[in-house]
């Protein structure tokens, strides 16, 4: 079956929040301007026909499904048990800071990073110690000296890991994530890793859950995904955790049922096992057409804009680009891509080490991103006098 990537959707007027502005060309927010596979539109019409939208009950058939993906995808095979369904990632990493931390704890950071993760530790009462990724030779790598030093720090509890890591776009190699997970686990701090990315990587890269790494890291690892990135399903508020240690997993489970959140959404519930179940092979095609969105945008900056320079995502649908050289501050660089009429994540968002650097979401029409980077170099031009 083809399917057409590059159909124009209009998504204004419809409650979008990437599409709010309406006087913008927005490539920002990490939804996809595509419709879902044609298998979960069709599972969603079917289960709206219904027409009665009850307590869900249980869950099986969507485990099942989730436990078949895990293991074709990334060869893990999870324990059904292991399972909790989450109304969406952020609830989830804030019930998680709740229940693992107490106000005054400090939570690790590898930034520039997803920037509710620093909300989170903020709004719970923690504080952040950056672990900054190191940028050597146009690729981000983790710095393990100084993680080693600063996890020594007093009331040091969590470390959030993003994998694939948002918004750099490295896809962690094996080596990389043991040395991480090791240090926590000498230190006794839990990793909660994020990756609900990982379905969305380039050939020649390989995803690894963390808990794959050895039995010992699995114990000390709450593992946070879903099929909402994957599939573009961020407004049905449906994803999971999956944690092997029996003693975290009962602690956060009751977390769950304490805040009223243990029951998911009824469509949700229908995403997750039409998605995974018959959505593969609309993935395979999506992620060609990403990793063709993403030369596009490399060869337009390099031959039209090279002031700007990609740095080579290895996984996600997301691009972080380097404005330094244009040697604007913060609010001036914000200011001229909006003025470009382009509405972008501004790199600042994302901690230290973002400044100065912008993301881009390649997840669009072609000539939606073609568009967007006509106006950005309109706008340069217009700057410089070229």
């Amino acid at each position: 079956m083809t399917y057409d990537f590059n159909k124009i959707i209009d998504r204004r007027n419809t409650r979008s929040l990437k599409w709010e502005k309406e006087d913008m060309l927005p490539l920002w927010v990490a939804d996809m301007d595509f419709q879902a596979p044609p298998e979960v539109i069709e599972a969603l019409m079917k289960r709206a026909e219904h027409g009665i939208f009850g307590y869900p009950g249980s869950c099986s058939s969507s485990f099942q499904s989730i436990k078949s993906w895990m293991e074709r995808r990334f060869s893990w095979q999870v324990e059904e048990d292991w399972i909790n369904f989450c109304p969406g990632t952020i609830p989830a990493l804030s019930m998680l800071v709740r229940t693992f931390t107490h106000p005054g704890d400090r939570i690790i950071l590898q930034a520039p990073n997803y920037p509710p993760f620093l909300n989170i530790t903020r709004d719970n009462g923690c504080h952040a110690v950056y672990n900054q990724l190191q940028f050597k030779q146009g690729k981000y790598h983790m710095d393990f000296a100084d993680l080693e030093q600063k996890i020594k720090e007093p009331r040091v509890k969590l470390l959030i890991l993003c994998s694939p890591h948002n918004p750099v776009g490295r896809v962690w190699e094996k080596e990389e994530l043991a040395r991480l997970a090791e240090i926590c686990l000498d230190n006794n701090v839990l990793v909660v890793s994020d990756e609900l990315h990982a379905d969305l990587v380039y050939k020649g890269c390989q995803h690894i859950p963390l808990p794959l790494v050895s039995d010992g890291i699995a114990q000390n690892t709450i593992v946070l995904s879903g099929p909402t990135k994957t599939f573009n399903l961020a407004g049905l508020q449906t994803s999971f955790s999956i944690i092997p240690n029996p003693q975290i997993r009962s602690r956060f489970k009751t977390a769950l049922e304490v805040s009223g959140y243990s029951r998911p959404n009824v469509f949700g519930l229908e995403a997750v096992h039409s998605a995974y179940d018959y959505g593969e092979p609309w993935l395979e095609s999506l992620i060609i057409y990403i990793r063709d969105n993403l030369d596009f945008l490399t060869e337009y900056l390099n031959n039209k804009i090279p002031i700007l320079k990609v740095i080579q995502p290895e996984g996600t649908y997301l691009a972080w680009i380097d404005c330094r050289e244009l040697k604007m501050e913060t609010q001036e660089l914000e200011k001229f891509f909006l003025s470009a009429g382009v509405f972008l994540n501004q790199g600042y968002a994302f901690g230290p080490g973002g400044a100065g650097f912008i993301r881009l979401n390649l997840a669009c029409p072609r000539s939606t991103l073609e568009e967007a980077l006509q106006r950005i170099e309109r706008a340069i031009i217009s700057r410089l006098n070229l």
